[in-house]
């Protein structure tokens, strides 16, 4: 029966528009997707779910999950090799999965899965946000982006790649310093930076409406959430261009912002 849900998955995933050999950076809420396996029959378990996702990404595919944590800007110490995910029981199994590898920056990290993991090994990028980030990797290398059951307010966060490549005037960069133990557990102070939204000025993200532009002009496919399968899929480029486009009409407030 697993297999049957497995093979079902992997269908609606390639429905949505994920292909082989793609690099597939994935936001999800299992929530409703653990509950239609569980009407099916099959075993309840987020790692039915990765699997899905890498079997539709085969061999030649790379599967990234975000793991990002919150705690670092608080004071409390990074761990590469043991801090939690903050973004759910299903990043969370991809953290531990087996030849899974884990990206260094203690805000926004990501575990790698598949082909093109070996990439990001060791890579350890000063913003959370920035060209050299596994949002840059991403986009440079034609990858696609899915958002599965979470609207774009509380998934996307390549857009704030794409802010920070423009260098917008509503958020500026900031640096944290804490402790930071390494792979191989040498505990060091390390600073990073994320170029954040100016509280001051009352910036609050709304990014709403730009996604229903990516849907209008259907670079969005797939399945909006709560309906279908709840996975949409974009081209990390084609998002970039977009976004990008908005920006430099000066289009950004209603859209991607607004104050508060």
């Amino acid at each position: 029966m697993t297999n049957q849900i497995i093979s079902q998955l992997v269908a609606d995933w390639r429905m949505a528009g994920i292909e082989e050999g793609d690099m597939l950076l994935v936001h999800s809420n299992l929530n409703r997707t653990l509950r239609r396996i569980a009407r099916l029959g099959g075993n309840v378990s987020p790692k039915v779910v990765l699997e899905s996702f890498l079997i539709a990404l085969g061999k030649s595919g790379t599967l990234l999950l975000p793991l990002f944590n919150f705690d670092f800007p608080k004071g409390v110490r990074f761990d590469i090799r043991n801090s939690p995910s903050h973004m759910g029981v299903f990043t969370e199994v991809g953290r531990l999965w087996p030849g899974a590898v884990r990206t260094g920056h203690p805000i926004y990290s990501f575990s790698v899965i598949g082909k093109e993991a070996e990439m990001f090994r060791g890579l350890k990028n000063f913003s959370g946000y920035g060209q050299n980030s596994p949002f840059g990797i991403l986009h440079r290398h034609g990858g696609k982006i899915g958002g599965l059951d979470l609207p774009d307010q509380n998934s996307m966060t390549f857009y704030h790649y794409v802010e920070e490549s423009l260098d917008v005037p509503y958020r500026y960069h900031k640096t944290f310093t804490g402790q930071y133990i390494d792979e191989i557990g040498v505990e060091s102070t390390q600073t990073f930076g994320l170029f954040v939204r100016n509280i001051e000025q009352g910036v609050i993200t709304h990014v709403d409406p730009m996604g229903e532009i990516l849907w209008k002009k259907k670079l969005y496919t797939g399945c909006r959430p709560k309906e279908g399968s709840g996975l949409r899929v974009i081209s990390a480029p084609k998002m970039f261009d977009e976004v990008a486009m908005i920006l430099n009409e000066g289009r950004a407030k209603g859209l991607l912002y607004e104050i508060q």
